[in-house]
């Protein structure tokens, strides 16, 4: 009789070699891919190995920012130009798309487009005449004028300091006559 071990090892080979054949018809189907790729080689997309992510116009012709996500570097080449573990081998302005070898693979690479989040809305700004602090700037400041500008920067420090001392005094006023009518209340 046979050792129960190699039931399991030969059990797990087959399911193995099963998924393996699976797995390759899933790769040239695969749902996560951009429609637009419609040539099996070229199926790397904006997530593939490298990324288009600029096209500038030199004097020597077009150069093209080429991304490599697994160096997480670029470099700026142009048509046919080696030295990089990807060639640049043509462009279609029309398109924004070049076609490049990497790895022996024939990859189309689209321009990338930039994602724009807004950042809010913008703070306003107040209506009215401007304060006495930014009045007081001066292009070219004497001593005299110096002196006018901090004397104003000192007087807004005191009003500011005198709106907070009002603001935790009626705030505190309130829980003050609460905490007074509630004893006066239990004593009836």
């Amino acid at each position: 009789m046979r050792h129960p071990l190699l039931k399991s090892c030969a059990l797990l080979a087959a399911v193995s070699a099963g998924s393996a054949a699976a797995r390759a018809d899933l790769a040239q189907a695969s749902p996560f891919l951009p429609s637009n790729m419609t040539d099996p080689a070229s199926k790397a997309g904006a997530a593939g190995p490298v990324e288009l992510r600029g096209v500038m116009s030199t004097p020597q012709g077009n150069e093209y920012c080429i991304y490599d996500t697994a160096k997480k570097s670029s470099a700026w080449v142009g048509l046919n130009e080696t030295g990089n573990a990807y060639v640049v081998k043509s462009a279609d302005p029309e398109s924004d798309s070049v076609t490049v070898e990497y790895q022996g693979r024939t990859i189309r690479l689209v321009l990338r487009t930039a994602k724009v989040a807004s950042a809010g809305p913008a703070v306003p700004v107040q209506a009215g005449s401007p304060s006495a602090i930014t009045q007081s700037v001066v292009l070219n400041p004497t001593a005299a004028d110096e002196q006018r500008r901090l004397d104003a920067v000192a007087a807004e420090v005191r009003r500011r300091q005198m709106e907070r001392l009002r603001a935790a005094q009626a705030a505190q006023a309130p829980a003050n006559a609460q905490a007074g009518a509630a004893p006066g209340a239990a004593n009836r």
